[in-house]
């Protein structure tokens, strides 16, 4: 296994997002997107087959998100997620400044929450803040 950093394009992003049964945007926005992304991380598997992927948003300075985090269905449950997002959260760390703590977000799939759980993310709502909320904007004429 290898992940690659910033090296997504918006084809490959697309077969990802819809592999994983999301509707997926136009590639224009996904191009977009990842033109503005703080950085895009690809695992591919030992036979360099693409397998899973994500994306890192954020102001760079206390708050980073964490986006389209997607393993193949047949991937799944392999350690694959568990290895991408000690990536992310290792990039996060040697890009931090000495002292600097930052919230890292995201909002799960249903059902996924337990990983993200036991990757030591807190599921949200929780009692002394409020839930994570999560709204589309389309454009209309």
């Amino acid at each position: 296994m290898r992940i690659t950093e910033n090296e997504l394009s918006a084809d490959l992003f697309y077969e990802l997002y819809i592999s994983v049964g999301w509707e997926p945007p136009l590639k224009e926005q996904i191009a977009v997107a990842l033109n503005n992304t703080i950085a895009a991380f690809t695992v591919y598997d030992d036979n360099n087959n693409p397998v899973a992927m994500a994306r890192l948003i954020g102001d760079g300075g206390m708050s980073y998100y964490i986006k389209d985090f997607a393993v193949i269905p047949t991937e799944q449950k392999k350690g694959i997620g568990t290895m991408l997002m000690k990536h992310i959260e290792n990039y996060i760390i040697k890009n931090l400044k000495p002292n600097w703590a930052v919230s890292l977000e995201l909002i799960s799939s249903k059902g996924k929450e337990p990983f993200y759980e036991k990757m030591g993310f807190e599921a949200r709502p929780c009692e002394w803040d409020g839930a994570g909320m999560f709204k589309m904007v389309r454009y209309t004429n």
